[in-house]
């Protein structure tokens, strides 16, 4: 045999090997029994086998004994990489380490198993549940006025404070036995995204406690007594909560939190020489914080008496206070973009409090960051995706109907192409972002803290619900831009930037938490590298070291020789236990993250700590593993709803602009990559044939619009768990009354516009235009009713709100219940 002939040989076998990602055994095994077959059937010269024998027993061998590999290799590596690590601080490492990892660390992991995904039960609620969301929330939205709250109000009334909490709203998280509802993340999202769909205002009343709070930390932190004193009146809604978080001086930076607490002996309701914490705080942007009875609060604990141990700083804590404790000042607010939903600053002045009201007891001091990332990782994959999603619907319903309703150059405007354009790209983002929402509580309920998906869903469904919103506005022009009752997607666009900005900035979740934390989580070997080069223990941190240091090469191997076959054949033959449009879907996903996995390997490899600094790159990184999680959520919608014919379209709409938003991202980091050679090299492995996927075709926006126009099962599906008003008097109600009335009458305007056409004089004057139709037996008086209701009912949806010369009234009081003067700027 020729010398080509073994090279080729070789590199097949190789290519195979890597591919497989086998052990080091059997690439010893392979290598050995290539070289026998090589000196019995090419007989080499006397001298060349010998060498080459040599070299194997020399340098491959030793690499299959345990032992000597990790004295010769591992170990010197291992003092090495503890040399140049960066220093990792302990709110990086806990947040790091908080919460658990699931569908997005298959993604990441360059072969995800679609087995596990298509095999994950059906979302559902429960008897109870359902009953909650066709009662008591259907009730609570019917009662909500938005213009009221947000405009003459500036809070809720009265009585729907009093009906949130006797039916147990701040209470949905909170077990049965403890009186709460104790329902699933999935009827806990259904119920926000509903209130959503109706009112921002009561939607984040309604997340706040059932989010990152109290109740959230005292069940999984608290101390029995704590538990039982404060879960039922929160339950109840005898006791308001809030959250304090955030300071002056410290929004995302928690490690610089300056809010203080000193462990000293005081005296507390009378009792002297108490063992508790000297108090000093300011906090700003607490939802809930005006009108809370029980303030969370989060500050740098301190010992310098050395009264709990030898600990001078013991790190954040949390503790839960009274809001009528001495020397706590609440009660003014802030505006956030007239939402007037409760949202102010507070503050602490030498207040001091017990040590056992750190939530958990003393055994939980210092411990504080960790509980707020753990809790944050299944708070944040609820709440805001669900309020984000409320919205998405609306747009779809409200707009939808709109489109169809309002006419221009005698059509309807949704039968503009710009406009269509618009309209598609709503309902194909609602479509991905109701998946994502759904797929993400899933997992909470079957028992995940997901902190990688959550950080997806929050930045991706606020920032798609941006897009969906801006789109609705642009389609109802003029009318979207003037306030007022009739308005019913001005309210919405104010608070987009506060779902931007809330519970993690999105500018932030995407360029440091998505792939910043998922680097670490979600690979698999990282962290346990992370991990054994940090263990004291230097023999079982070797031991580690090696396992995660040889099974990281095998996995980088792997990606590699897998990347050119997949890009070549755009993962054809790729084994996907589904059949239908998602079969194609899920193939085209695994290339994309086999090319995300080894991209991202030689990212870390080639940067190293710096890839930390790197936010575009990371950012970018964020955006691809996002795009996947999307599709794949998509993709699972599609089979969970028994692959409906009338839904072919949102889904197509949704995959291909994820495949091509991801595709595209990652020649963006190729063309961006800091060493020019690495990303030549990856470009031509990942992308051998060039890019692939394009964006939505034409023919799938007009599929994707025309379900917003008109009623159909799609439609419904599609707007699925929204509040939709039936009542004459409602911006809603009147659009749902209207759009079959225009549907009816369509055909019959269409003759109307004709006549008009011949008879000019009867321009502008409707009622004209239909007695000269009836005059002409072009209409029969059922006809003429029938173009009666339809215009009456058209001309009340595009009335746009006017007020007198000095615009709407505002309430007397203004957003602010409760006045209080400070020197200092809060």
């Amino acid at each position: 045999m020729s010398a080509a002939i073994w090279i080729l040989l070789a590199v097949v076998t190789a290519w195979g090997l890597a591919a497989a990602r086998v052990p080091g055994v059997v690439w010893a095994t392979a290598l050995a029994a290539g070289i026998g077959l090589w000196d019995m059937l090419a007989h080499p010269t006397t001298s060349a086998s010998p060498v080459v024998w040599g070299v194997f027993f020399l340098f491959v061998f030793p690499l299959m004994v345990a032992p000597l590999r990790r004295a010769l290799i591992s170990a010197p590596l291992q003092r090495l990489m503890r040399q140049i690590m960066p220093a990792m601080s302990d709110t990086e490492r806990e947040a790091l380490e908080a919460g658990t990892v699931w569908w997005e660390a298959e993604l990441f992991g360059g072969d995800p198993n679609w087995e596990d995904l298509f095999s994950l039960p059906l979302p559902g609620l429960s008897d109870a549940e359902q009953a909650f969301l066709d009662g008591p929330v259907e009730k609570l939205c019917a009662m909500l006025d938005d213009w009221q709250i947000t405009h003459e109000r500036g809070d809720l009334p009265p009585e729907v404070w009093r009906y949130l909490k006797e039916q147990g709203f701040f209470g949905m998280i909170i077990p049965k036995s403890y009186g709460g509802l104790e329902f699933s993340a999935q009827a806990h999202s259904a119920v926000v995204m509903k209130v959503a769909s109706r009112s921002i205002t009561a939607a984040v009343t309604v997340m706040v406690p059932n989010s990152l709070g109290p109740a959230e930390l005292l069940l999984h932190y608290g101390t029995d007594k704590q538990k039982k004193h404060y879960l039922p009146r929160l339950a109840r809604g005898t006791e308001v909560p809030c959250f304090a978080l955030t300071s002056p001086e410290a929004g995302s930076d928690a490690s610089s939190m300056p809010d203080r607490g000193v462990v000293c002996r005081g005296e507390f309701q009378g009792k002297k020489n108490v063992l508790g914490i000297r108090l000093n705080w300011e906090k700003r942007y607490i939802t809930l914080g005006p009108v809370a009875t029980v303030l969370g609060l989060a500050f740098r604990l301190f010992d310098p008496e050395h009264l709990l141990g030898d600990e001078e700083e013991l790190g954040i804590t949390l503790a839960l206070i009274p809001t009528d404790t001495p020397g706590v000042k609440i009660g003014t607010r802030h505006n956030p973009l007239d939402i007037a939903f409760q949202n102010g600053p507070n503050w602490g002045e030498n207040v001091f409090i017990p040590l056992d009201w750190i939530i958990g007891g003393r055994e939980r001091v210092g411990q504080g960051w960790r509980m707020l990332m753990e809790s944050l990782a299944a708070g944040r994959s609820i709440s805001l995706p669900a309020l984000s999603v409320g919205a998405g619907k609306l747009a779809c319903r409200a707009t939808g109907a709109y489109a169809r309703i309002r006419r221009q150059f005698k059509l309807p405007i949704g039968k503009f192409e710009a406009v269509e354009e618009a309209l598609a790209r709503i309902a194909g983002y609602t479509y991905l972002m109701d998946a994502a929402r759904t797929l993400t509580a899933r997992a909470v309920d079957l028992g995940e803290k997901p902190s990688v998906a959550s950080a997806i869903v929050k930045y991706q469904l606020t920032e798609h619900m941006r897009r969906v919103v801006n789109d609705a506005m642009d389609i109802q022009g003029g009318a979207g831009i003037c306030l007022g009752p009739r308005n019913f997607m001005g309210r919405v666009y104010q608070a987009l930037p506060i779902s931007i900005t809330v519970e993690g900035a999105n500018l932030l979740t995407r360029a440091l938490i998505i792939y910043g934390q998922g680097a670490v989580r979600c690979h698999p070997y990282v962290l346990k590298e992370m991990q054994a080069v940090a263990d004291a223990d230097e023999s079982r941190g070797v031991k580690v070291f090696d396992e995660a240091l040889f099974g990281h090469l095998r996995y980088t191997l792997s990606n590699a020789a897998r990347a050119f076959w997949l890009g070549a054949t755009d993962a054809r033959l790729v084994r996907v236990p589904v059949d239908g449009p998602v079969r194609r879907y899920a193939q085209r996903l695994t290339r994309l993250s086999n090319a995300f996995a080894l991209i991202s390997d030689m990212a870390m490899l080639t940067l190293g700590g710096a890839l930390k600094r790197k936010e575009k790159i990371s950012g970018r990184f964020a955006d691809v593993l996002s795009f996947m999680y999307l599709a794949s959520a998509a993709i699972k919608r599609y089979e969970d709803d028994g692959r409906p014919l009338e839904d072919v379209p949102l889904l197509r709409f949704a995959c291909d602009y994820c495949l091509h938003e991801a595709e595209k991202t990652l020649v963006v980091i190729l063309k961006n990559f800091p060493n020019r050679f690495v990303a030549w090299l990856m470009g031509g492995l990942v992308f051998p044939s060039g890019r692939r996927y394009i964006v939505p075709s034409d023919a799938m926006d007009l599929g994707c619009a025309q379900l917003l126009m008109e009623p159909s099962s799609a439609r419904e599906r599609l707007t699925q768990g929204m509040y939709i008003s039936r009542t004459a008097h409602d911006a809603i109600g009147r659009l749902e009354d209207a759009l079959p009335k225009v549907i009816a009458a369509e055909t019959l305007e269409r003759q109307l516009a004709k006549l008009v056409e011949a008879q000019p004089m009867l321009l502008g004057d409707h009622e004209a235009q239909v007695q000269a139709a009836l005059a002409q037996n072009i209409f029969s008086a059922a006809e003429a009713k029938l173009v009666r209701a339809a215009y009456a009912a058209r001309r009340s949806v595009i009335a746009v709100d006017d007020f007198p010369a000095g615009g709407p009234p505002r309430p007397v009081s203004g957003p602010t219940r409760k006045k209080r003067t400070r020197s200092k700027t809060s």
